[in-house]
């Protein structure tokens, strides 16, 4: 099954989870690079990418924006409520959807989607319920990661 639409937390998966503060109280987050190829590749396939957080940062904003991801949902307490908004919107079923998630948030939808996967620094009730453990931990480039295992990385590099 090739997902029509990936979804994907952030806190623990594009970063390493850690909520870094400075002086004064600036929050810092640290994103990997190897990420952005992989939301390229879904731009190269046409396939929408959406990020779904609990978190409500201008940090996420400027990286979701710096990507061009317009599926930008923060302060979400029910993921799967938005999933099932964006599967109204594309006209497709929770089936078509691949999502990577790491932490409680993410229970109900990694288990409603047709692909789901968490990285390897998640919890174990987490890994338990996933289709697919990813090698890379959260902040290591792990959505990349994701990306290349759902398609063929011969046709993404073409």
């Amino acid at each position: 099954m090739k997902p029509k639409l990936i979804l994907t937390d952030i806190d623990g998966v594009w970063t390493d989870g850690g909520m870094y503060y400075d002086n004064n109280g600036n929050e810092l987050k640290k994103f990997h690079t190897y990420d952005s190829a992989g939301v390229l590749f879904c731009n190269k396939l046409n396939i929408p990418v959406g990020i779904l957080t609990g978190e409500q940062t201008e940090i996420v904003a400027n990286r979701a924006k710096k990507l061009k991801i317009e599926l930008l949902y923060q302060g979400v307490v029910n993921k799967l409520d938005v999933a099932n908004d964006l599967c109204e919107k594309y006209s497709i079923d929770l089936a078509d959807v691949a999502y990577i998630g790491d932490d409680l948030n993410d229970i109900k939808l990694l288990k409603a989607v047709g692909i789901s996967a968490c990285p390897s620094s998640s919890p174990d009730y987490i890994k338990d319920i996933v289709d697919v453990v990813l090698k890379k931990n959260g902040g290591e480039g792990v959505f990349r990661e994701f990306v290349e295992f759902l398609f063929n990385v011969d046709e993404l590099i073409k």
